[in-house]
């Protein structure tokens, strides 16, 4: 679907952030004029980088609204309500890029302990979500090009879900994804 509607997704993101910088709200797509694979419940994060770094990353680990209007949404929400950064200001926009993973649905997977856990993942392909004692945490596949050894990143997801990054316990659960990828320095996106 990204090969198809990568720039429509890419304008939908960018104009929501416009709209956002001028009215304190996302924008609402129009559903009724995008094709219908774009209107289907689709689940899908915003990265905004700037600089090369990370300037905000929100998203859906679940389908349960159109694509279009998650994009929309959470190109808002990764623009000025990520907890970890200040609101985006408008001198900032030119130098963003916006990544748009779309995720396929998680599939619970069984492991024994850790190690096969570990043993299980496919580095660079696989997107985590693991959950245990309340607290839940997500890494997209584009992840592991920061983390590419398997334990490291299982670390790192658990010390992000709030765990140390050596817990385990006969409850801990994981489920995979994968995830299509497009981005564009925001320049390059013409706004919706």
């Amino acid at each position: 679907m990204l090969n198809a509607h990568g720039d429509v997704f890419l304008q939908i993101a960018k104009g929501s952030i416009l709209h956002g910088l001028h009215t304190g709200k996302p924008l609402a797509p129009a559903t009724e004029t995008l094709p219908s694979e774009m209107t289907e419940p689709g689940a899908c994060f915003v990265t905004l980088n700037k600089a090369g770094r990370l300037r905000g990353c929100i998203g859906s680990p679940e389908a349960w609204r159109p694509l279009a209007v998650d994009v929309a949404e959470n190109a808002f929400r990764s623009a000025f309500k990520d907890p970890r950064f200040a609101p985006l200001k408008i001198d900032e926009v030119d130098a963003l890029d916006i990544h748009l993973s779309v995720l396929s649905p998680a599939v619970a997977f069984a492991f024994n302990d850790e190690t096969d856990l570990i043993a299980t993942l496919k580095v660079g392909e696989d997107g985590l979500i693991i959950e245990d004692m309340g607290r839940r945490a997500l890494f997209l596949p584009s992840v592991w090009s920061q983390l590419p050894d398997p334990a490291q990143f299982l670390g790192h997801l658990k010390t992000k879900a709030g765990m140390s990054a050596t817990h385990w316990s006969n409850s801990f659960r994981a489920w995979r994804f994968i995830a299509a990828e497009t981005g564009a320095a925001w320049p390059d996106i013409d706004a919706e």
